[in-house]
């Protein structure tokens, strides 16, 4: 199925991070078992230019060891517990690579695609992950999303990717032109309930609102017409549509 061809598409945030340990394989197989349309994940570069999938830059919060990605090898970042801070449940899951993350996708569905956040804010970063992804043939229906506008220009420019950015206050790098190499807008649940929404829903440009979880936030993020909802914990948003 094309993404033009989906009416609301449903996306778990860094998989179900709701009942799982974000950014995990554990996170991403329920999530695609659960039959979300697609997962949003998070890359960046080890010190030995491997992508990654973390949210942040440094793997304290979801770790526990005060170390940046970037000046750790893949040997190292192998060595961290990505679930054991989360609960005791799921000590020894590991930080998978993004090559890990395509294989167990190829392996569970031909149909979920990918939000591929760019963390990292580097041109290497995109020609890495770009090269993956075509290789798996998840390219070509998959966005990209950044909080960084030259990024999104970049990928726009050099590969014509589908990127997602966010309103101008959100981003670094912005330019007066930024917005003219956006596909689509991302629009925060914060945001949404603001006095500036309409600014950004007048951009014409197709909405992500994030982050729906309750059956109020759902119905909220419904009455403005998206075209995909983010969900930390996806059952509210899969019952108002109809899917379970």
């Amino acid at each position: 199925m094309g993404i033009a061809e989906k009416k609301i598409w449903v996306e778990g945030h860094r998989g179900w991070c709701a009942k799982y340990p974000e950014n995990t394989l554990v996170s991403f197989k329920a999530a695609i078992e659960y039959g979300v349309d697609v997962f949003e994940f998070d890359v960046h570069l080890t010190k030995d230019k491997v992508p990654v999938i973390m949210h942040d830059a440094n793997a304290y919060r979801t770790c526990g060891v005060d170390r940046l990605l970037k000046d750790m090898t893949l040997e190292e970042v192998k060595q961290l517990d990505a679930g054991k801070k989360f609960s005791p449940e799921f000590e020894g899951e590991r930080v998978p690579t993004l090559k890990e993350t395509l294989e167990l996708v190829k392996s569970l569905s031909d149909t979920v695609r990918l939000g591929v956040e760019i963390k990292d804010y580097s041109e290497e970063n995109v020609d890495l992950t770009v090269a993956l992804l075509k290789e798996y043939g998840f390219f070509e229906d998959c966005w990209f999303y950044c909080f960084n506008a030259r990024i999104l220009k970049y990928i726009k420019q050099r590969y014509n990717g589908r990127t997602m950015g966010y309103p101008d206050f959100q981003m670094s790098d912005f330019e007066p032109d930024s917005y003219d190499y956006y596909d689509e807008m991302g629009i925060s649940m914060n945001v949404a309930r603001s006095e500036v929404y309409d600014v950004y829903a007048g951009k014409g440009k197709p909405m992500h609102i994030f982050c729906a979880d309750t059956e109020e936030a759902v119905a909220f993020a419904l009455s403005k017409a998206p075209a995909l909802i983010t969900a930390n914990d996806p059952p509210a948003l899969m019952k108002a549509l109809g899917r379970i």
